[in-house]
């Protein structure tokens, strides 16, 4: 596939996976990375390295990094005329729609983000805060997918899904990031893709704990299977397509993130089935793990659809209710045996 070279491209967000991201692309791309911390920005400059978030992973020496908002817009701004360049969003759920509204009514081509989850206290999906915000003028994506920032940055292969219901947006990310090993399949399931990606991290608190608790690769192997029917079942009453929950966005990112030991969520769940309070597991993760705001926020909307999400309420409980994590195992074990169906 033809790439171009010179095509201009800001990540705003410089935490671990905007920065894998950026190194990946500047490969073959003019990338500026945007942190809003200047300190920290100054201090990835000068170490051509991200010591917070992403160590061990040097930058690209074309990579450019500042904490200069406008000049950081100014980049994908001046553009050739027969280019579209990409803004890409590298936030956490939390801080999207305040990354949006430092948007809202400037000169941009178009928004593709990174971040998977419900947002806190409306129960909506990027793609709904991103139109909340932007309306429908700026076409936007969503790319998602099985995916750790470190292997990444190391240039390791990875395949991932960009959705969107503009074509034109899609078919532009495919031929932009795919390349090298990085893998970019496309899809117009916008839904599907975000609800997969955001609840598989509830279902990787789940994994963690069970494992953490001696529990089994039998007993593991069932959470995963059923945690897929949870996320099918939340999916389909939102208006998602089943098939996407058997692709990299569904099946895919939900074994890596209960299984991989890179991941936060099942360091979480790792973490509880220990016993440590929940104030104190985030402290020690030092990065967001989504699937704990996430575990909330979708055991709301189940309730509110009338979606049965075991699963789910099982992690709620065992992180804002005070249930102990090991009779909540039990509890899971002792439901009434049932059809399997999804």
């Amino acid at each position: 596939m033809q790439q171009n070279k010179l095509t201009k491209i800001t990540v705003l967000g410089a935490g671990a996976w905007g920065t894998a991201v950026a190194i990946a692309l500047a490969a073959r791309h003019d990338v500026l990375l945007w942190g809003r911390n200047p300190r920290q920005m100054q201090e990835i400059e000068a170490a051509r390295d991200n010591r917070a978030y992403l160590p061990g992973h040097p930058l690209p020496a074309a990579l450019r990094v500042s904490a200069d908002f406008d000049a950081a817009l100014a980049h994908v701004a001046t553009s050739a005329p027969d280019e579209t360049p990409l803004l890409i969003l590298a936030c956490p759920v939390a801080g999207l729609r305040p990354l949006l509204e430092q948007l809202r009514g400037r000169s941009i081509p178009n928004v593709v983000w990174l971040c998977k989850g419900f947002e806190a206290g409306t129960s909506l999906l990027p793609h709904q805060v991103v139109a909340q915000v932007l309306g429908d003028v700026v076409p936007g994506a969503a790319l998602s997918g099985p995916s750790f920032a470190q292997e990444v940055a190391r240039g390791l292969p990875c395949a991932l899904t960009v959705a969107s219901s503009s074509r034109a947006l899609r078919e532009r990310v495919v031929a932009l990031a795919h390349g090298d090993n990085l893998r970019v399949y496309s899809c117009d399931d916008l839904v599907g893709v975000e609800v997969g990606g955001a609840v598989k991290n509830v279902m990787a608190i789940a994994t963690g704990t069970s494992d953490g608790l001696g529990l089994g690769l039998n007993a593991r192997a069932a959470l995963i299977t059923r945690g897929l029917a949870e996320i099918t079942r939340l999916g389909l009453a939102l208006g998602a397509q089943p098939g996407t929950f058997m692709g990299l966005s569904g099946m895919g990112d939900l074994i890596l993130t209960c299984t991989g030991d890179l991941s936060r969520n099942r360091r979480v769940g790792l973490a509880l089935a220990e016993g440590k309070a929940l104030a104190t597991i985030v402290a020690e993760l030092g990065h967001v793990a989504e699937g704990v705001p996430c575990a909330k926020a979708v055991r709301e909307l189940a309730h509110k659809l009338g979606v049965d999400m075991p699963i789910t309420e099982a992690v709620a409980g065992v992180l804002f209710d005070g249930v102990d994590a090991a009779r909540t195992a039990a509890g899971l074990l002792a439901r009434d045996p049932r059809i399997e169906v999804a």
